[in-house]
């Protein structure tokens, strides 16, 4: 081995040799147990990012320790085709270097041009995880734009369209002016802006006074249709049912009552313009209002505003404004601070419209994910998110499935000259199934999450029964982050139950978002992201994967580099450890032959952390076992057995030699999900090697030295009280040997004064023993800090026992 250990070679090396010699790979034919990952897609254009990089941590580490217990697994890559964001890159590509556009091109040719962007520029996520060292089985790699995959989107599409389930509507949407479509709530990014808030009057119909109304966007006043107000507003229980004029259109509309106004907005009384609010779209369906819309898909006021047609909303607004105030109906203006939606990519703001544009109805479709959450067939972690999944899919509403893009999967629907409609699963059909007239295919697409529904099941080759689909569906494992869940997470859930009658997956690990140091999301535009291939580099993905996991948590945390150098540090501790071991083997090979209380110690200890270690990534606890394995490579086998052990190790004792490499071997396996690279390197220079860490078998369970778990323990409280103190306690023979040669107290004069110490013990079990006594101490704080205070407890009381004789 090197004497010093230099990530950047060892990582690399090892990523190309695991896949090449296909270990990371799946068999669909082996009759093990399978384990099965599908990996969240990421973005084809997209690039690594924090977020990608702790997704990758937990899954990877849930992964390996699965294949090394035996199971087949399958971890799976690929992308989607991020129909926006795709577009959106090649268009700026076409504008930047060709000085041209997609509408100049023609679609056909757009479409082609895309192909050829994403051949030079896609996909270079994919070599970034490889970074990670995530064993995704990287010969599976799929794309959501694959022909089979398509099909198996067309063949969704046709099975909810037969069933009464896909329909087109106009409802409100979130509509982007720039790129010319409706969006998800994801696709949007939410800003705070300062604006003014108006509070202008609308007279009373009938006679004297009137109902004021606060708003921030005066130019839509021309589609407002009512008043609403609380039905609980004694303000206004006289108004409603009166007639009130709209400014400027001098328009008669009612003043209804609603539960969805809020009284403590403005001036409690809400305008009510469906067209361009979600919530009055809402509140105007149900009280059965008109839905005139004012503004265009460019943003600007359509011909519907009549003389202000053209006219940008901050001019149409500011008309209105003026009318109002040379009526003496402008009452007020004050500053308002507000938060608006900006489309995620080109960052216009959002404009809601009225659109017409295709649906899939959610209240059958979602009945049986529904059962599946509240039966715990599927269940999210931490139990926060799980409840949010329910309620979220509770509350879903019909799902806007067409996007008025280029690039993505074009509706497989043909509509002719009458306004029949004709679906197929992808075929192009020759006539309207219905009169037999030409059809003209839908020039919309399917929103990206309708394809990624699919991902659990259509990467293995479904609607097709193949052994993939035997051998690996349903999986097990989802990793992704939180403002998915709506979106991506429950969808999976009941597409797979919908079409195959089987939930994807039974767990769902919902990371915390790693946020700045200083506590701001990571983002590029704020300068606060951070790369973590530039973490890499610096320490290595080893170290990197370590500190992400000891981050993680149910909480939303501060990326911390200091977490990552103490990854770093435990890589070199352990590299300089089994250099230590190996470079004083001789020719033993691992065998555990324990022969004093050191190796029957380290043995149990070795034993307790696998079980902790299990337990914890069974609970998907990740930092737990990140700690547990800190403690046990860097204090129990480097700090305490190999110091003891050294004598006989240089000595030349065959045992200590034999025992010292099979307790190494074990530590290695332990170490290998979190840290992959530098175990192996390691594990390769072994004796008797038969097969790579990465395959080799996880320890199973060994009671054997159960009872020597605290052997140690009070040579431990010697070596405390002496590094604190100075002052030597009394101990036996074999532990004073120990004593001895790990703490080595000739370096250092034994002039501590027993009397003061014993005095400060007592002081510090007082005082824990009276907090412990503390019922509102032991009932409200939390249970790992109550914990650790009977444990101080516990060692003080030690501590003293062994100074006092």
């Amino acid at each position: 081995m090197e004497p010093l250990y230099r990530p950047e070679g060892v990582e690399a090396r090892w990523q190309e040799t695991w896949e090449a010699e296909g270990l990371y790979a799946a068999d669909p034919d082996s009759s093990r147990e399978s384990y099965v990952d599908a990996h969240p897609p990421p973005n084809v254009t997209g690039e690594l990012h924090m977020g990608h990089a702790l997704q990758l941590a937990l899954g990877d580490a849930a992964v390996r320790l699965k294949r090394m217990q035996g199971y087949n697994t399958l971890f799976q890559p690929g992308y989607d085709h991020a129909g926006i964001s795709t577009q959106a890159a090649v268009e700026k590509h076409l504008e930047r270097v060709e000085g041209t556009t997609r509408q100049a091109l023609g679609r056909e040719a757009f479409e082609a041009r895309v192909w050829e962007w994403l051949r030079e520029y896609g996909g270079k996520i994919m070599f970034q995880f490889r970074r990670m060292g995530a064993s995704l089985d990287y010969r599976r790699e799929r794309f959501t734009m694959d022909d089979a995959y398509v099909r198996a989107v067309f063949t969704f599409f046709k099975h909810l369209y037969d069933k009464g389930w896909i329909y087109r509507a106009n409802r409100i949407i979130n509509w982007c002016p720039y790129h010319q479509t409706s969006l998800s709530d994801l696709e949007l990014v939410h800003e705070d802006v300062d604006d003014t808030l108006s509070t202008i009057r609308y007279p009373f119909a009938d006679g004297d006074g009137g109902v004021s109304i606060a708003t921030v966007r005066p130019a839509t006043i021309l589609g407002d249709v009512a008043v609403a107000v609380h039905p609980d507003d004694e303000r206004y229980r006289d108004a409603v049912g009166r007639e009130v004029v709209v400014p400027f259109v001098e328009r008669r509309v009612p003043v209804v009552a609603d539960e969805r106004v809020e009284p403590e907005f403005g001036t409690g009384a809400l305008k009510i313009t469906p067209g361009h609010d979600p919530t009055d779209f809402a509140i105007g369906r149900d009280h059965g209002l008109p839905e005139p819309s004012v503004i265009g898909d460019d943003g600007r006021m359509s011909a519907a505003a009549g003389e202000l047609a053209g006219l940008s909303q901050d001019e149409a607004g500011q008309r209105i404004l003026d009318w109002c105030r040379e009526r003496g109906l402008l009452e007020q203006q004050e500053p308002y601070r507000h938060s608006i939606a900006l489309c995620e990519r080109c960052e216009s703001r959002i404009e809601p419209l009225i659109s017409l544009q295709w649906w899939c109805a959610m209240g059958e479709l979602k009945q049986p994910a529904l059962a599946a959450l509240r039966e715990r067939r599927v269940v999210f972690h931490p139990e926060s998110q799980h409840e949010f999944a329910i309620r979220s899919l509770e509350e879903a509403p019909d799902w806007c499935i067409s996007r008025q893009l280029w690039w993505g999967h074009r509706l497989p629907l043909w509509e002719c000259a009458e306004g029949h409609t004709t679906v197929t699963d992808g075929e192009e059909p020759d006539a309207c199934a219905e009169c037999g007239a030409s059809a003209k295919r839908s020039s919309d697409v399917l929103d990206t999450w309708f394809s990624s529904a699919l991902w659990p099941f259509a990467t293995l080759g479904w609607p097709e029964r193949t052994p993939d689909l035997e051998a690996f569906y349903p999986g097990d494992l989802q990793t992704t982050a939180r403002e998915i869940i709506r979106l991506w997470e429950n969808r999976m859930i009941f597409s797979g139950l919908e079409l195959l009658g089987e939930i994807p997956f039974t767990d769902v690990i919902i990371h915390s978002t790693v946020l700045a140091p200083d506590g701001r999301r990571m983002s590029k535009s704020l300068g606060t992201g951070i790369d973590p291939l530039d973490v890499i580099a610096d320490h290595g993905a080893d170290a990197t994967r370590y500190g992400l996991l000891k981050m993680s948590s149910t909480q939303d945390v501060r990326f911390n580099v200091g977490v990552i150098e103490e990854g770093r540090k435990l890589a070199n501790k352990l590299w300089n450890a089994s250099r230590l071991v190996l470079a004083n083997a001789g020719d033993a090979t691992p065998d555990l032959r324990p022969a004093t209380v050191e190796e029957r110690w380290i043995l149990s200890r070795l034993e307790s952390a696998r079980a902790a270690v299990e337990a914890s990534l069974d609970a998907y606890e990740f930092s737990a076992a990140v700690l547990t394995l800190y403690r046990v490579t860097f204090d129990d086998f480097c700090d305490w057995y190999l110091e003891a052990i050294k004598p006989r190790l240089y000595d030349g004792d065959a045992g200590a030699r034999a025992t010292a490499l099979g307790a190494l071997e074990r530590l290695l396996k332990l170490l290998h999900p979190v840290m992959p690279h530098v175990t192996e390197e390691i594990w390769t220079n072994l004796p008797a090697r038969e097969t790579r860490l990465i395959v080799a078998e996880w320890p199973g369970a060994d009671a054997r030295f159960a009872d020597d778990a605290r052997a140690l323990e009070r040579v431990q409280d010697a070596a405390a009280i002496f590094r604190r103190s100075q002052v030597l306690v009394s101990l036996d023979d074999e532990e004073r040997r120990i004593f001895d040669a790990v703490v080595k107290p000739g370096r250092v004069k034994a002039d501590g004064n027993a009397q003061i110490e014993i005095e400060r013990l007592r002081k510090e079990v007082e005082r824990s023993q009276r907090m412990l006594a503390n019922e509102r101490f032991v009932a409200n704080a939390a249970p790992d800090v109550v914990e650790a205070e009977r444990e101080k407890l516990e060692r003080y009381e030690r501590e003293l026992r062994a100074l006092e004789g």
